[in-house]
Order: structure tokens, then sequence, then C-alpha cells
């Protein structure tokens, strides 16, 4: 498929396109009926809403992603297949359930194909390092799917950095550019549903691919001189700030980190009383200010990109602070004035 490298309306066209598409599944998932039986969350002591909800957004979101790829950037097909792999495994589990060893066994087998047959040329250790991220992105996608809008708007702003680098950065890759705006032209399409109040969730079927596809094209740019190793991180720096800080408190606790909890700063904030809406327009912010500073830091210094990372990780941890002593004053208040999440905001 040949379209004009040098045209911003490709990228544009090429992502409502996708948003459509995405849309119009989800919208015949959800009229149909087959979303309530192909998966369906039932709220527990843990969730942050009251109300059974389908959770097929992986459904609309997956199709769209390989189908992108394997028209747009065919060389790209061990991850469309890689994708592919872990929605199928992901669906299984939203359905009936799997042990964390034979998640995990599925996570480590797609990031470790990608690395082997398409390794980097560095030191073993550095794909190693680099095939540990890797995993933690797919993961923590999972991990940070609990609030209304917030995993489809770190889709939305995540994938539309990498397109933009990849279109108009230094090293410009016009395929890796056209398929991370189908994806995020299909997180847009998700938001539709996804959006306080929440008509469906994303899923395992739809987050963990959708954090296989953060990594794994992440690795692919820096693997092709799209843009430096800092940059995937930089993008995705909210979730990956929140969901390490409470996994490093869990295993510090002695807790076993994949269970379901609501320990995530996200999570404080919706039941501190912030809500589902303001909470997911608060990080937007923060994701559209992380994600503007990677995509202009990338045509400068070395020295001055890494200065950059350290400052924005400052930001980030004075934020996590910030919510962490609202939370404490709240606590101190014995969780009397907890609101409900799925209450109209």
């Amino acid at each position: 498929m040949h379209l004009p490298i040098s045209s911003p309306l490709s990228a544009v066209w090429i992502a409502l396109a996708s948003g459509a598409l995405c849309a119009a599944i989800l919208a015949f998932l959800l009229k149909s009926g087959l979303a309530w039986r192909l998966a369906t969350d039932i709220p527990n002591e843990r969730s942050l809403h009251v109300r059974p909800t389908p959770r097929v957004g992986g459904w609309g979101l997956v199709p769209v992603a390989v189908l992108a790829i394997l028209i747009l950037a065919p060389s790209l097909w061990l991850i469309a297949f890689g994708t592919a792999f872990l929605a199928a495994v992901s669906q299984i589990d939203d359905r009936r359930g799997l042990p964390a060893r034979v998640r995990f066994a599925a996570h480590f087998l797609a990031v470790l194909t990608l690395i082997v047959v398409y390794p980097a040329p560095v030191p073993w250790w550095c794909l190693v390092g680099l095939a540990f991220l890797m995993l933690w992105l797919v993961n923590l996608y999972n991990f940070m799917d609990g609030a209304d809008g917030l995993a489809g708007g770190m889709a939305l702003f995540g994938f539309s950095a990498y397109a933009v680098a990849a279109l108009f950065g230094p090293g410009q890759m016009p395929e890796l550019g056209w398929v991370c705006a189908a994806i995020a032209g299909a997180a847009a399409g998700f938001l539709l549903f996804n959006f306080h109040p929440a008509k469906l969730f994303l899923g395992d079927s739809g987050s963990i691919p959708i954090g296989f596809l953060a990594g794994a094209l992440g690795y692919w740019g820096w693997r092709s001189g799209g843009w430096p190793v800092w940059f995937p991180v930089l993008v995705f720096s909210p979730f990956i700030g929140d969901a390490s800080v409470t996994l490093i408190r869990r295993l510090l606790r002695g807790e076993k980190f994949w269970q379901a909890h609501r320990e995530h700063y996200y999570q404080r904030m919706v039941r501190f009383g912030t809500g589902h809406a303001v909470t997911a327009l608060a990080w937007y912010l923060v994701m559209l200010a992380g994600t503007v500073l990677a995509v202009w830091a990338l045509d400068r210094s070395t020295t001055l990109q890494w200065g950059l990372v350290a400052g924005w990780t400052v930001v980030l941890a004075l934020m996590g602070a910030a919510i962490d002593a609202r939370w404490r004053a709240f606590q101190s208040l014995g969780r009397k004035t907890e609101v409900d999440a799925d209450a109209p905001q």
C-alpha cells in the first residue's frame, strides 16, 4: 500500500478510519448483546465500579491494530502475531481465568520471540534489560486498567507520540508511524465507550496486547534508529511510574502483586473523591505534557535529553507525593467520605 510519506494527512486519515472501525465493532457488540456473553466484569470489594460491565474493548482495538500492521507495515508481522496470540490467551483468562504462571509464560514467549528473531546490536545484558521492561509494559497496562478512560487515554497519547516521532522525528519511519496512528485512532474509538460513565472496559484481551504493542513498537523504533531508548519510557511514564511504585510497595509488604487491589495512585484519586472523569482528565494533562516533552526532546543534545528525563521523573515523584499526602488525610477521616465511584460527576 503506497501512501504519500510527506503528507501528515495520511496519518490523520488512517487514525480516523481506525477509530471508526473500532467504534463500529464495539457498538455492534453492545447492541447485539454479544459483549455481555464474551466477558463481563463483576464488581468485587477491590473494584472501583458497582455495576457489571462488559470487558470487550480488546475486541475492537486488537483487530484494528493487527489489520493495520499487516496492511501498512507487513515487515512488523511478528509483532502482529504476538499481539493476536496474547489477545487469544487473555480472552481465555477473561472468560475462565488462567493461573498466573500460564499468563506470564505467554507474555514471556511473545517478548522473547520478538527479541530473539529481531535482536538489537547491543550486549546481551542490554537485551535482557529491555526484555524485562517490555514484560513490565505488557503487565502494567493490565494493572492500570481500573478507571474509566485511563488506559484508553494512555494508548491515545502514547501511540500518538510514537506516530509523530516516527513520521516527523530525526529518524523517520513512515510505516511505523502509520501503524501507531492507527492504534491511536482505535484508542479514540474505544474511548467513546469507555470514558465515564463507561459502557465497557478494556479487559485483559485488550490491556495485555496494547501493553505488548507499547513495548514491541517502542523496541522496534529504537532498534531501527527511529528514537533513543529513553523515548518509549518517557512517553508511557505516567503508567510506568504509578505501576512501578505500587508494585514495589506491595513487594516490600510481601503481597502478591498480580492480585487485584485498589492502591494505585489513580485508584486513590477516585476513592478520595476526585471521581473517574476528573481523574482521567487530570491524567490526560500529565500524559500530554510527557508526550509533548518526549517528542520535543528528540532532536536535542543527549545531555539535555537525559536531563529532561530526570526532571520529568522528579515531577512525577512530586505528583505522587501530593496524592499520597491527600490519601493520608482521607484515611485519617476513617474513609467515611469515600464516594460512589459510579455516581454521575
